[in-house]
């Protein structure tokens, strides 16, 4: 029985990288898609039912520019992450798409 020992628990950084991509960036981006959807669709339903109300249609305007605006930055974002690393060829181990981050080992 080692009482006096240090219990060290090993995990390698690729994994917990991996775990992170798949468990809380990958469901971040898709909440954040879908709050821009729900922003956009909102402001049209409000443009769409205040059309004697110019005010109100007016700030369905805004609401839904803003939607787009939020979908279109996030898109972009995406497409230069798929550019940069369709066109470097050299960092392999890495796949946004299976949510796979494949470090070499430290030595």
């Amino acid at each position: 029985m080692d009482l006096f020992e240090t219990k060290i628990a090993y995990a390698s950084v690729n994994s917990f990288i991996a775990n992170v991509n798949r468990e809380i960036i990958n469901p971040l981006i898709l909440l954040l898609f879908a709050l821009a959807l729900a922003y956009f669709l909102f402001g049209m339903f409000q443009f769409i039912n205040n059309q004697s109300n110019d005010e109100k249609k007016t700030t369905g305007k805004s609401h839904m520019l803003w939607g787009v605006v939020g979908l279109t930055i996030m898109m972009g974002v995406w497409t230069i992450l798929g550019v940069i690393l369709s066109t470097f060829p050299n960092i392999e181990g890495i796949d946004p798409e299976q949510g796979i981050v494949d470090l070499p080992d430290y030595p």
